[in-house]
């Protein structure tokens, strides 16, 4: 149980919030009634002076309903799974019973993990959907059949992110190579050098065009001074490289 708590305890932290707040927040999602529910809270209330297994008759005496109403619905709490009750030794040596809502805990973790990984898979639907916009908006036009296979294999098979994708579409852009071949270059080389963020693809770029302009034999003209200034250089990505 010390293994469960210590996980229990580091994913409320992790989230800056406590128990009974997500215990009110999902316990109707639960199927879990409201007199139930205020079962839960008294067992909490009892755990914390202390009494870790109180009797029919110690709720009973905090609780308006007959004590055939409150042994039914600890027992309604175990069969939904919600409740168990263990075995622990106290501090002289001797064993004990005890209830434990930690099940109880365990299904709403789930829950919200369940939430979150939801609401993260609709936000990256989403953003792939805009991808597709984002191709059609700089193309000028709707994109081709072979045009949506291969993006959709950037995403599915490739696992290319869509922030990495939208990197390589603004690299063919300011090339002014805008053409799927050519993105789809970008995106294989990048995969060769594991380059995975749209800030390692800026790094990289960036370090290709300084080593150009450093490069770059001086000019002796005004005219081709000025030239040479205005002109960004670009990595070729259609050219073989080993």
């Amino acid at each position: 149980m010390s293994t469960n708590n210590n996980r229990l305890r580091t994913w409320t932290e992790q989230r800056m919030i406590q128990i009974p707040q997500l215990f009110f927040q999902f316990y109707k999602e639960l199927n879990i009634e409201d007199d139930e529910a205020l079962i839960v809270m008294h067992l909490l209330a009892f755990h914390m002076e202390g009494n870790d297994f109180p009797t029919p008759n110690d709720l009973m005496s905090r609780l308006t309903m007959p004590g055939n109403d409150i042994t039914s619905r600890l027992q309604r709490l175990m069969q939904k799974g919600f409740l168990e009750i263990t075995s622990d030794v106290d501090a002289s040596g001797k064993l004990c019973e005890k209830y434990s809502v930690y099940p109880l805990w365990e299904r709403i973790m789930q829950m919200i993990e369940m939430k979150e990984h939801q609401k993260s898979a609709a936000s990256l639907r989403q953003e792939e959907g805009e991808i597709f916009r984002l191709f059609e908006e700089e193309m000028g036009r709707l994109l081709s059949p072979l045009e949506l296979e291969k993006i959709g294999s950037w995403l599915d098979e490739d696992k290319h992110s869509p922030a990495l994708i939208k990197e390589a579409l603004k690299e063919a852009v300011f090339a002014d190579k805008l053409s799927i071949r050519y993105i789809d270059r970008i995106l294989l080389e990048w995969k060769k050098k594991n380059i995975t963020t749209p800030k390692a693809a800026q790094k990289q770029s960036e370090q290709f065009r300084e080593k150009q302009t450093f490069n770059r034999p001086p000019v002796r003209t005004m005219q081709q001074e000025t030239q040479s200034t205005n002109k960004v250089p670009f990595y070729n990505w259609l050219e073989e490289r080993e």
